[in-house]
């Protein structure tokens, strides 16, 4: 097997970002008096840092690698998880649902639960969410160890171990101030390290123009052939699920993706709500999921669109690879030996995946539909650093790949470690505690919660696209609790049973249809569905993605629904008076104060993202 040979420059960026992350953390650790400060950063953080932070923590590993897989297998499709599952919803945290979160003081989404229906229903939703962070975190520490054993020939262990190290340090030491912090940080080295990528590998296929062009070759030429315009844009193949590679209609687009998954994520999910959370005061955490709207709209250009290069321009030949003296580039050779299998590029500079049999020897993983390798489009990304950039640009590029890792994943750790000791242990094992106790628990849920995602981490392997396993995630955690916010914000009738009795259906709901169901004929891994079929599965999609947004469907429809009919048959326990800042209708809403300029008010922000959003869609139409 050959790998990239990074040279001294390369090694020295990765060297001294892995040192400046470290010592944020150690500068931090001073501040981390109590366990606001480790938590929730005290609430003293500017609008600005945590808008970026609120958008660094959404593009870990899940993103970069997600979603320039994505934009391979699906093409401009995936912007809809930019233009409809995000920016929509991101608007309405911003506008509606950030001044319950702050203005009730909770800690976390879970103690919002609680504080609006009961304490079942928050520590139902706090174990769920707990779950779903580690595997979320493990999805980042699975990737990154592969991708260092795939280009560099590190050991995927050591890898693991060494990344675990790296965060498990800067977040004990300084919490969320260094996670937030380093975010930041991670922010701009993302899009540094990927601009140039982009613009090299436009130029390479001849624009954008020379990029539709080659891409309409690929829709013609797949396996069934898909008409013009497929991997270019975002509504036109949707009119019929069987016309594009994601096997998605318009209506699945919108209720599965741009309603149940997109809302679910961002109204409820506490990995990116705790930045709004620990901003210095209600404007600036209404402003800060606006503010992250704006980069988040320009993304799919960086992330997206190298996933499209890489499904048309040509590997490397030994001679192009000599004549452009990009030894390090060896990888992309027509034809690399891992172990028995022959990683020969299976579309552009995409190779095939591979997995290891029993004996441990790695072959070839065959797709059940086609009969050939399966592409293993998580490696889009990666191919188009080792294809376009030399030394000390690649190393630029590795270093902002690694970042993408280290967000994800401290993201992730962080969120878990606020729900692990304030909603299941302070609620459950050590009720009644002083500060000066909870804060070292903090600490050691940050070791936990770092063991945990290694044991994860494997699990991720199963997929060839891990945007495909993330979204699987979030229809089964995000997707009822989607459903339960919406009752409890907007309707004061809704009850703690209610509540409860909706997300334990709607949960079940999600199993249930992901058991009966597989995404494709041939499926045999427990992680792709069917196993409550026993072999005659109800329903078989032609896409994991196809799988996933009726999963969410499903779960958010029956939580909804058993929320209603629960509620009705039973009694409210909480009086109008107590719900006041938690519901809508009973909570005054306040104007801005004369302190903030008018095109900082959040009304400002939110109509002009949406005018950006809207010119987009009409444009890729």
């Amino acid at each position: 097997m050959q790998f990239v040979h990074l040279g001294p420059i390369d090694y020295t960026i990765l060297v001294v970002y892995t040192l400046f992350v470290l010592g944020i953390g150690v500068a931090l650790k001073r501040h981390m008096k109590t366990s606001t400060d480790f938590f929730l950063s005290g609430r003293s953080i500017p609008a600005w840092i945590t808008g970026l932070a609120f958008i660094s923590a959404n593009i870990g590993a899940q993103e970069v690698i997600g979603m320039g897989a994505s934009g391979a297998k699906y093409g401009m499709l995936t912007c809809h998880f930019y233009w409809l599952g995000a920016i929509p919803a991101m608007v309405f945290v911003g506008i509606f649902m950030m001044p319950y979160y702050y203005g009730s003081r909770a800690r976390s989404v879970p103690e919002y639960l609680k504080l609006r229906f009961d304490e079942k229903t928050r520590g139902f939703n706090a174990f769920l969410f707990a779950v779903m962070t580690i595997f979320s975190s493990g999805i980042s520490m699975y990737v990154l160890a592969d991708l260092m054993g795939l280009l560099l020939g590190w050991n995927f262990h050591a890898s693991l171990l060494a990344s675990a190290i790296i965060v498990l340090a800067y977040i004990f030491l300084g919490g969320l101030t260094s996670a937030i912090y380093n975010e930041v940080l991670q922010f701009f080295l993302i899009v540094l390290g990927f601009l140039p990528l982009v613009v090299l590998g436009l130029i390479d296929v001849g624009g954008w123009d020379g990029l539709v062009a080659k891409l309409n070759v690929v829709a013609a030429n797949n396996h069934p052939p898909y008409g013009a315009g497929t991997w270019t844009q975002i509504w036109s193949p949707l009119t019929n699920a069987s016309k594009n590679p994601m096997d998605v209609e318009w209506f699945g687009m919108v209720m599965g993706l741009g309603f149940v998954l997109s809302f679910g994520y961002w109204c409820t999910d506490f990995l990116v709500v705790q930045r709004a959370m620990a901003a210095n005061s209600m404007s600036a955490a209404r402003r800060t999921p606006l503010i992250a709207a704006f980069p988040k709209i320009f993304f799919p250009a960086l992330i997206i669109v190298p996933g499209m290069i890489a499904m048309v321009v040509s590997p490397y030949t030994s001679d192009s690879v000599a004549k452009n003296g990009a030894a390090h580039a060896s990888v992309n050779a027509t034809a690399t030996k891992a172990g028995n299998a022959i990683r020969t590029p299976v579309q552009g500079i995409i190779p095939p995946k591979l997995k290891k049999d029993k004996a441990g020897v790695e072959k070839l993983v065959i797709n059940p539909q086609t009969g050939k390798p399966e592409a293993d489009y998580n490696m889009a990304m990666p191919m188009m650093l080792i294809r376009y950039f030399p030394t000390g640009l690649l190393g630029l590029g590795l270093t902002a790949l690694m970042a993408s890792f280290m967000s994800g994943m401290a993201g992730n750790v962080t969120a878990f470690n606020t729900v692990w000791t304030y909603d299941i242990y302070q609620s459950y094992i050590a009720p009644g505690k002083s500060d000066k106790h909870y804060l070292p628990m903090g600490h050691r849920a940050t070791l936990f919660g770092i063991v945990l995602s290694i044991a994860a981490a494997y699990a991720a392997s199963e997929f060839n696209n891990i945007m495909d396993m993330l979204q699987l995630v979030f229809g089964f955690v995000n997707a009822p609790l989607f459903a339960t916010f919406a009752l409890g914000m907007f309707w004061r009738r809704a009850t703690g049973h209610g509540a409860f009795w909706g997300l334990v259906c709607g949960t079940a709901a999600a199993l249930t249809h992901f058991g009966l169901t597989l995404p494709y004929e041939g499926s045999t891994s427990l992680f792709k569905g069917g196993w409550l079929a026993f072999g005659h599965p109800i329903h078989t999609y032609h896409s994991e993605m196809a799988q996933n947004f009726w999963t969410a469907i499903w779960a958010w429809s029956i939580s909804f629904s058993v929320g209603i009919i629960v509620s009705m048959l039973t009694r409210r326990t909480k009086s109008d008076d107590e719900l006041k800042g938690l519901v809508y209708s009973l909570t005054p809403h306040a104007a801005e104060g004369e302190d903030v300029a008018w095109y900082a008010r959040p009304a400002v922000l939110a109509f002009a993202v949406l005018a950006l959003t809207v010119a987009l869609n009409i444009i890729f139409w």
